[in-house]
């Protein structure tokens, strides 16, 4: 497994989003989160094959307990990188600084106890409105508790450049995917990169739009139907599957640390440890792909935008 330097960690290009192990997640989903022992050798067989940062929230349901269990049961806790988000502010502690900070040192508090580690290597807030305040972080973070601060962005680039720009975030959690290229366009992966700010993708499969069978996309989201044929063909041309096209598109670009994928199953997590292991597409298909993407409507490329029955459960961010 390839891996990135970034401050004090050799981050493997693969990050295991964990959603799935506390919320039922994705349009793909069809068996709901695994059970623990599932939990379990999915995270044997990640770190066998050299994954060692994981995602996860304090929204997630019980991943993040989870999560450290299993940790601590493989003997791995202080060999990997967790990464964990703050809980979505209500608008009250939002609108109130000092319910605010109460409420932020709570959840790291609460993160550390869950994933049984006195300092939690990377701590972002979950929403982009909440990262006003990231100076609490910053306390929090004197504190011991934590050692690297950030955001999950929203899909709008402008945000993510000005964290970039501002220097008050160490990492950032943003959606990509061959579809979804507004990140990239903006040239913010670049930026960050010239700037030490790590870059964690989400959404490289769109919540399991670019790869679900195409009879089994819901009918609010036919209209990625034509793109992902005319992505599927080139895929066919050069003897990938789709999501091997997808992964390594998006290893291609630069200023990317690593890229997050999600699974339920021990298959799953072995096939993304292949995927990833191919490294980058080569140009010439770099090309093909951006040629025959058009650009698609935002309401098409935000899953939290997607009708009720297409997304995830509410409280749980596309990761």
């Amino acid at each position: 497994m390839q891996t990135r330097v970034w401050n004090e960690y050799h981050l493997s290009r693969l990050m295991l989003g964990t959603v799935q192990f506390g919320l039922p997640y994705g349009v793909a989903n069809r068996t709901g989160p695994p059970d623990y022992a599932e939990v379990r050798a999915i995270m044997s067989a990640a770190i066998d094959g050299g994954v060692n940062c994981f995602d996860t929230a304090a929204a997630y349901g019980g991943s993040e307990e989870v999560l450290g269990r299993a940790l601590q049961e493989l003997g791995v806790a202080d060999r990997v990188v967790v990464v964990t988000k703050v809980r979505p502010l209500t608008p009250g502690e939002l609108a109130d600084a000092t319910l605010a900070a109460r409420a932020v040192q709570e959840s790291v508090a609460e993160s550390r106890r869950r994933l049984r580690l006195d300092c939690l290597p990377v701590v972002l807030f979950h929403r982009e409105a909440d990262a006003v305040y990231l100076p609490v972080l910053e306390r929090v973070k004197a504190k011991g508790w934590l050692r690297h601060t950030g955001v999950s962005c929203d899909c709008r680039p402008g945000p993510a450049a000005k964290f970039v720009a501002d220097g008050i975030a160490s990492a950032l959690q943003l959606p990509g995917n061959v579809l979804d290229r507004r990140h990239q366009r903006s040239g913010v992966f670049r930026e960050a990169a010239a700037r030490g700010v790590a870059v964690f993708i989400r959404s490289v499969y769109l919540q399991g739009l670019l790869v679900m069978p195409e009879e089994a996309i819901p009918p609010a989201l036919r209209e990625v139907v034509p793109v992902r044929r005319r992505l599927a063909t080139i895929a066919s041309a050069a003897g990938l599957t789709l999501a091997e096209l997808a992964v390594r598109y998006m290893l291609a670009q630069d200023g990317i640390t690593s890229v997050l994928t999600g699974v339920e199953t021990v298959a799953q997590i072995r096939e993304n440890i292949t995927l990833f292991n191919r490294g980058p597409l080569t140009p010439d298909l770099l090309a093909a792909i951006d040629s025959a993407v058009s650009d698609l409507p935002e309401n098409l490329l935000t899953p939290a935008v997607w009708p009720a029955r297409s997304t995830a459960p509410s409280g749980a961010p596309a990761a």
